[in-house]
């Protein structure tokens, strides 16, 4: 079955420029179409992914997070924070942690999405990127327990960022989620958004192939395409009402 309910605020945290655009884009749009914010936080900015001749990272940097602000307009993205760490040498380190720490005190969203540390391959032609697995175990640890817990990273409240819990965390699943959530009316807008990087697709269409695999995580609900999570609870439905449901007004 579908569930399809709108957070007042969601951020999405991945490794690289494009990342988004794969997995969760249509679910972010369809949230931004309805009300929602949405945050997009990149942990690095992809320079080592175009391999060109006389490309250099700085050159590469610019045109790649050029092109995912303009994918992020695209799907409606209130913003994009780029934290700038080392493409392809990503690690979760506390550093880190405490980037994303500060990204979430400060845009305080209901919703984080975000990819699975766990995932290593998938079938006999896929290896995760080590980057995607660094950036969501950095993320997971982010959220919890470190986001809410006021004596972790206490510093970051002379910024005026204060401790926050996040009430769900959605996590990019493929074929193995539980929970779908129907594009049905975003897909087009995720396929825009994915051709806005078209660094990456100098000689491939990722168009077919994202349209498949939308379609094939509509299997589970009435939908004719679907991106699939899973979904923890951190904050129950009754408590965020009398604590974290109010959402403070973006700048």
């Amino acid at each position: 079955m579908e569930n399809f309910y709108v957070p007042k605020c969601a951020m999405a945290i991945v490794a690289h420029p494009d990342d988004i655009e794969f997995s969760c884009a249509g679910t972010l749009a369809r949230w931004a179409k309805h009300g929602c914010l949405t945050s997009y936080v990149i942990c690095t900015s992809g320079e080592v992914g175009i391999a060109e001749a006389g490309m250099t990272k700085a050159k590469a940097a610019v045109i790649r997070e050029t092109e995912q602000r303009k994918a992020a307009e695209i799907a409606g993205a209130h913003e994009v924070i780029f934290l700038r760490q080392p493409d392809g040498l990503l690690q979760p380190t506390l550093e880190v942690r405490k980037m994303l720490v500060r990204e979430i005190r400060r845009f305080r969203p209901e919703v984080v999405i975000t990819g699975d540390p766990t995932i290593v391959w998938r079938g006999e032609r896929y290896i995760n990127h080590p980057d995607h697995r660094a950036a969501a175990t950095a993320a997971l640890d982010a959220i919890f327990p470190a986001a809410g817990q006021p004596n972790l990273f206490e510093e970051l409240e002379q910024e005026g960022h204060y401790a926050h819990k996040p009430r769900k965390v959605y996590v990019t699943a493929w074929a193995e989620g539980d929970y779908f959530v129907n594009i049905d009316e975003t897909i087009e807008i995720k396929l825009e958004a994915l051709r806005s990087h078209a660094s990456q697709f100098k000689n491939w269409d990722p168009t077919e192939r994202m349209r498949e695999r939308a379609a094939e995580g509509a299997k589970g609900i009435e939908a004719k395409y679907a991106e699939t999570f899973r979904v923890v609870t951190l904050v129950s439905d009754e408590d965020w009402e009398k604590t974290e449901g109010r959402v403070l007004p973006l700048e």
